[in-house]
Formats: C-alpha cells, sequence, structure tokens
C-alpha cells in the first residue's frame, strides 16, 4: 500500500476497512472489504528488466481518481477493450506524457474519463501519441474481467 501511495498520491489509509490479500493466477492482491484495490506482478521479460510492479485494480483507479499513467482512447475501441482486446495505436487519442514501455497503464474512455482496461505499454508516450496503426498496449486487465468480477 505505501508503494501505491508513493506513487500515485493516494491519501486514503483503508482505516475500518477489513484487508486481505490474495493470489490470483501470477498477480497478488491486496482486497478492501473483498474489494481488489492493487495488485502486484512481475513486467514481462520481453518489456524490460524484470520487476515486481505494483499498480491500482480498475477498482482502485475508480476509488482514488488516479490522474497518473493513463490513455485516452476513442469510443470506436471501447466494445473491443471491453472484450480483452489489446489497445491499438489507431484508437488512441491523448496519453500521459510520462508513460514508459514496459510501464503499467490505465485506459480511460476519451468522453467521460472512466476507466476501461489495464496494460502493459508496448510504445512510450511520444510513440504512442503519433502512432496510427499496431498494438501499444498489452491489456491484462478490463471492466467485465473475472478480476473486475472478484467480489460478485
Amino acid at each position: 500500500m505505501e508503494r501505491i501511495q508513493e506513487d500515485f498520491d493516494i491519501q486514503d489509509n483503508l482505516d475500518g476497512s477489513f484487508l486481505e490479500t490474495a493470489e490470483f493466477g501470477e498477480i497478488r492482491l491486496l482486497l478492501s472489504d473483498k474489494e481488489p484495490i492493487v495488485m502486484t506482478l512481475k513486467r514481462p521479460e520481453d518489456l524490460g528488466e524484470i520487476e515486481e510492479i505494483t499498480f491500482p485494480t480498475l477498482r482502485g483507479i475508480l476509488r482514488w481518481e488516479i490522474e497518473k499513467r493513463w490513455c485516452a482512447v476513442d469510443r470506436g475501441a471501447i466494445p473491443f477493450l471491453m472484450n480483452g482486446a489489446d489497445c491499438m495505436a489507431a484508437g488512441i487519442q491523448i496519453v500521459d506524457p510520462t508513460i514508459e514501455r514496459g510501464d503499467l497503464v490505465w485506459v480511460r474512455d476519451e468522453e467521460h474519463g472512466k476507466p476501461i482496461a489495464i496494460g502493459w505499454a508496448l510504445m512510450n508516450a511520444d510513440t504512442m501519441d503519433q502512432s496510427t496503426k499496431g498494438k501499444s498496449i498489452r491489456t491484462i486487465h478490463w471492466i467485465g474481467d473475472d478480476l473486475w468480477s472478484i467480489d460478485s
């Protein structure tokens, strides 16, 4: 939790929350009142140095209104992302300029700013912003997937 608080400027200390940890495949989770809010996983070998990355889940992003490491997609990309597809560069409209290749990033809809998916950046922010074809984000978590539905 300390890593997340520092990395994303989160003030929530989770007082009064029932906290537990769980494993979800290769992902370690922190759950607050049975809701997965933080995940820790290893960066894939093909995206740089293998290290453990801690990042909010989609529910964590909603809870804390995270404003770092995101990109916004147009309406046409949303149905594909909500089915677990990787994010294509053509659909990306706005990019946080701090994103580097190998970062975990979250994807939001351009119109409402709501989170849709989380994935590994396959490009840095400049390349992502200027590209019109190819995959830009390898999706690992999206609205409606098993991790999203874990508390149901």
